[in-house]
């Protein structure tokens, strides 16, 4: 599996450690950003491209990360085609994939820690959509927010 994953000065320490825990485990990671700790960049400037390369699909999922998760949810949900959302607990990150289609997953690097943020990785890659026609119906309701 293929992700992509960005984050500001505030998620770069959280997001290092999340990018080794990954290719560790034999994927392929590609970072799209910050590659050095800088105080003064920001978050839309690595959460759109992110989302931008998941519409494209040029992967399944992509992980965002800033101080809160918050910022990066906004930014990113800009984008048609991508479906951001901030989870900080287990139940969310899987249940967005499996309910929401959810391709972005977004982390707070100053509200979580790294085995916690590794849970809910682990929860968000091996999550899948579960099409069923409830969950399909709902979807299709905001993929047609994005073509008007």
């Amino acid at each position: 599996m293929k992700i992509i994953i960005g984050g500001d000065h505030a998620g770069f320490g959280l997001k290092e450690e999340i990018k080794k825990y990954l290719t560790g485990k034999g994927l392929e990671v590609v970072d799209a950003g910050n590659t050095v700790y800088d105080e003064k960049d920001d978050y839309p400037d690595f959460a759109i491209p992110v989302a931008r390369r998941i519409a494209a699909g040029e992967a399944a999922k992509g992980i965002l990360i800033c101080g809160s998760g918050v910022g990066a949810v906004i930014a990113a949900n800009k984008v048609a085609g991508a479906r951001a959302c901030l989870c900080h607990d287990i139940y969310s990150a899987k249940q967005g994939v499996r309910h929401d289609d959810m391709n972005i997953l977004c982390l707070g690097g100053r509200i979580i820690g790294g085995a916690l943020a590794e849970e809910l990785v682990d929860g968000f890659i091996n999550e899948e959509y579960s099409f069923e026609e409830r969950h399909q119906r709902r979807l299709d309701k905001v993929l047609a927010l994005e073509q008007k």
